[in-house]
């Protein structure tokens, strides 16, 4: 099923005719579950990878032995939906409930010392005929993401280890047919539920925080109280929630910042961003058409279970060359 963003409420376009010069292309990736293939554009499903190339695995010393079993946190999902979908008044019965008392936490992997190399989790693969935005097209029509399932890399100890790799689908003539997945994972919520894409391409303008200052001023007059219900530049006339390739940062939870690759310096670019939400109360405007009959129904917002740091990750890239070094923004 397609997917279709409403008209913005206002063409903020009209009402301030300097953006746009300012609106950029996003495509939204709307991810809904289901069981995608190798042949499609997906969160969580199975990738097109070849059988005789080496998965990613991570390499960097950390603490791989404790966690969640990747099969109980599946289990635990599937037992849920199955069980909420039959009522959504009281979810699990005993027997369930019984079962998933027993998806804890623990140290299941006892063999596994610090510095065992461990496979990266396949996040997501975007094909460009579905995506026709995604950067670097001398590097092939396909991107697939990785991540370690531990939340324990860079100088922090408590980022992410992100890999993508590009790649021209039709050199895949014998592809994998068991794919790697680690035994463990350090939290359940960097697991990503198989789903389908539905993506669609809108257009956005800069966030509010980046605009100049007279410009923020004058929308702030044009807005008027957030309590009078009318259309706000931030929810409803600029960044779209949820998963996305392209388009513009919403520096939510940070200033904003310069983001200059580490190599060039050029601004580096939002490639993907991965979202806990595809909407919340502020942003209902961005509802699909399709999902609005369903949109209250429990977890209908969250379809890929996938929650990284603070719930938002953006994958930002250099725009002049695949290899330079990534940048994981949580704005």
């Amino acid at each position: 099923m397609t997917r279709t963003t409403p008209p913005r409420p206002v063409d903020v376009e009209a009402a301030f005719p300097e953006l746009t010069a300012e609106r950029r292309a996003a495509t939204r990736l709307h991810p809904r579950r289901g069981t995608p293939t190798a042949q499609d554009s997906s969160v969580g499903g199975v990738l097109l990878w070849p059988a005789d190339e080496p998965w990613p695995r991570c390499t960097v010393p950390h603490k791989r032995s404790s966690g969640y079993r990747i099969s109980d946190v599946l289990r635990e999902r599937e037992i849920l939906e199955r069980a909420w979908r039959r009522d959504p008044r009281s979810g699990p019965n005993s027997e369930e409930s019984e079962i998933l008392a027993g998806f804890k936490r623990g140290r299941h992997a006892p063999h596994l010392a610090d510095t065992d190399p461990i496979p990266m989790l396949a996040v997501a693969q975007l094909y460009r005929r579905d995506v026709p935005g995604l950067p670097h097209s001398e590097q092939g029509d396909l991107l697939q993401v990785f991540w370690c399932p531990f939340e324990k890399h860079g100088d922090s100890r408590h980022d992410l280890h992100v890999q993508l790799r590009w790649r021209h689908a039709r050199d895949v003539v014998a592809p994998l047919e068991q794919q790697p997945a680690p035994e463990v994972v350090g939290r359940q919520e960097l697991v990503p539920s198989p789903c389908v894409l539905h993506p669609e391409g809108i257009v956005e303008h800069p966030y509010f925080t980046v605009l100049p200052s007279s410009l923020q001023t004058r929308i702030d007059a044009w807005e008027g109280p957030e309590e009078d219900d009318a259309p706000q530049y931030i929810y409803d006339l600029s960044t779209a929630p949820g998963w996305k390739a392209g388009g513009y940062l919403a520096w939510r939870l940070t200033p904003p910042q310069s983001t200059p690759c580490l190599e060039c310096s050029a601004e580096l670019s939002p490639v993907l961003t991965l979202d806990e939400r595809e909407w919340d109360p502020g942003t209902t405007s961005w509802i699909p058409l399709e999902d609005r009959p369903y949109a209250d129904v429990m977890d209908a917002n969250t379809p890929t279970w996938v929650s990284p740091g603070r719930g938002r990750l953006v994958i930002a890239a250099c725009p002049n060359a695949a290899a330079h070094p990534l940048r994981l923004l949580t704005p």
